[in-house]
């Protein structure tokens, strides 16, 4: 299997950014980690594993980027209006640095953007600010508002609101989306979302399917048996759902 690690210097974050390329040609896939881990995590919880074969076979070619969790939305130390500029320096990394290093290298017309758990989140977040970059988007164990405290999980930014908070929790700005360009570039994504029927964020997948159906946008939303929170069940997941 092609595997390339990636290393530069990125003036959008003013730091040195990772990233590690598996496969050599099919459907590019922009994958996110988990909260606040690294670019390598994909490989080491045997996801890269599970999809071994599609990837030997040209059918994927995954795009594993480093987190800045840290630094921005689980910065706590940070106020919550610099937490969210750190991230939109994040965003900005992606946009003009790795998605057109993903265009350089590999010319398939099919995007995917992929995470599980808090990476989920930024799945969803980051294709549907910018729908035209991508054709699909496949999303396990997430929370797409993350202003809603449930169980352990926190406000994560502390009670504070603005523009730059609603526009970064896709529970919030989807419903009020109106421009028919922007919902014609939404419904014709592949979304697909999964969660386990003990997952305390269950509410959170439920309300945002039900906004997706209103908006007319097609998606699939998979309930699987348990909190379905692990490795182990995203590895079963990404044979199905990728």
């Amino acid at each position: 299997m092609n595997r390339e690690y990636h290393k530069w210097y990125s003036y959008r974050t003013c730091r040195d950014m990772e990233l590690l390329v598996f496969g050599h040609a099919g459907a590019k896939v922009l994958v996110f980690p988990t909260r606040c881990a690294r670019f390598h995590e994909y490989e080491d919880i045997g996801l890269i594993g599970a999809l071994h074969d599609k990837i030997e076979q040209g059918q994927l070619q995954l795009y594993c980027v480093d987190s800045l969790d840290q630094e921005s939305f689980y910065c706590f130390w940070s106020r919550p209006g610099d937490r969210l500029h750190r991230h939109l320096q994040y965003e900005a990394y992606l946009l003009h640095e790795v998605l057109p290093l993903m265009w350089n290298k590999n010319r398939h017309p099919s995007v995917i953007a992929h995470g599980c758990s808090f990476g989920a989140f930024h799945a969803v977040n980051f294709a549907f600010r910018y729908p035209h970059c991508f054709n699909k988007v496949a999303a396990f164990s997430g929370r797409y508002d993350l202003t809603e405290a449930v169980e352990d999980f926190r406000d994560l930014f502390d009670g504070h609101y603005d523009e730059h908070v609603y526009f970064n929790t896709p529970s919030h700005f989807l419903p009020n989306i109106r421009d028919d360009g922007l919902l014609h570039q939404l419904r014709r994504m592949d979304i697909v979302l999964t969660i386990g029927d003990a997952d305390p964020f269950l509410g959170n997948n439920r309300q945002f399917s039900t906004t997706l159906w209103d908006k007319g946008i097609w998606h699939a939303l998979h309930v699987w048996q348990g909190r379905a929170h692990s490795a182990s069940a995203w590895r079963k997941m990404v044979r199905l759902y990728i």
